[in-house]
C-alpha cells in the first residue's frame, strides 16, 4: 500500500503525519472499530436503554446514528424510526475522509421538542452538530455509542469515551483486504 495515509513500507501513518493536509490535523492516533465491537457496544447501550424505561421512537443522526439506531431498534423493538440530517464533516479532497467539520448543513429536520424519544448517533466528538441537534430536541435523550471529552456534556447517555485526539474509524469507513506474511513479502540477501 502506498500513497496518503502510507509511508515508504506500506504501513499507515496516523491522521497527523499524512502528507497534503489542507489545514492542521488534530487527530494524533486512530482506532478501528470493528463490526463485533460496534455491535457487542450497540446491545450494551440498548441495555441501559431499556432500563431507562418506554420510549416513543428513535430519531437517528444521519448517516453515523443510522447503524446504530437500526440496532437498538431491534433491541428495544422499537418499530417507529425518524432521522434528522445533518452535514458536518466534509472531506477536503475526494476519496479521502472527511476530517475537518464545516458549517452545519440541515437537510431534513423533525417536528417537536424529542420528548419521549431517543435520539442516537454513532459518535459525539467536539459536541458541534451534537449542540445544534439538541436545540432542536431538547427534550430527547440523547444517546451515543461513543464519546470524547469536547462532546460528552451534551449527551445522556454513551458507551465509551476515547481521547479527544483519535481518530475513529468505524466499520463502514473501512476496507479489509488480504496482506501477503511478512516472511513471503521480504526475502534474505544471500
Amino acid at each position: 500500500m502506498t500513497g496518503a495515509g502510507a509511508d515508504r513500507g506500506g504501513r499507515r501513518q496516523p491522521p497527523d503525519l499524512q502528507d497534503g493536509m489542507a489545514e492542521p490535523n488534530p487527530y494524533k492516533d486512530e482506532i478501528i472499530i470493528s463490526w463485533v465491537e460496534l455491535h457487542r457496544d450497540a446491545r450494551y447501550l440498548s441495555r441501559v436503554l431499556h432500563d431507562l424505561g418506554e420510549w416513543k421512537g428513535i430519531i437517528a443522526i444521519t448517516r453515523g446514528g443510522l447503524v446504530p439506531a437500526a440496532l437498538v431498534a431491534r433491541e428495544l423493538d422499537i418499530r417507529l424510526i425518524d432521522t434528522v440530517c445533518v452535514v458536518s464533516y466534509e472531506a477536503t479532497d475526494p476519496g479521502v475522509e472527511a476530517k475537518s467539520q464545516g458549517k452545519l448543513q440541515w437537510l431534513k429536520t423533525v417536528e417537536g421538542d424529542g420528548a419521549g424519544w431517543l435520539l442516537i448517533d454513532d459518535l459525539v466528538d467536539t459536541g458541534g452538530t451534537a449542540r445544534a441537534v439538541r436545540e432542536r430536541l431538547p427534550k430527547a435523550h440523547f444517546a451515543t455509542l461513543y464519546a470524547k471529552p469536547l462532546g460528552r456534556p451534551v449527551v445522556d447517555t454513551f458507551v465509551k469515551e476515547f481521547k479527544q485526539e483519535k481518530w475513529i474509524y468505524f466499520p463502514w469507513d473501512i476496507d479489509y483486504h488480504f496482506v501477503s506474511p511478512i516472511k513471503t513479502t521480504q526475502r534474505r540477501a544471500p
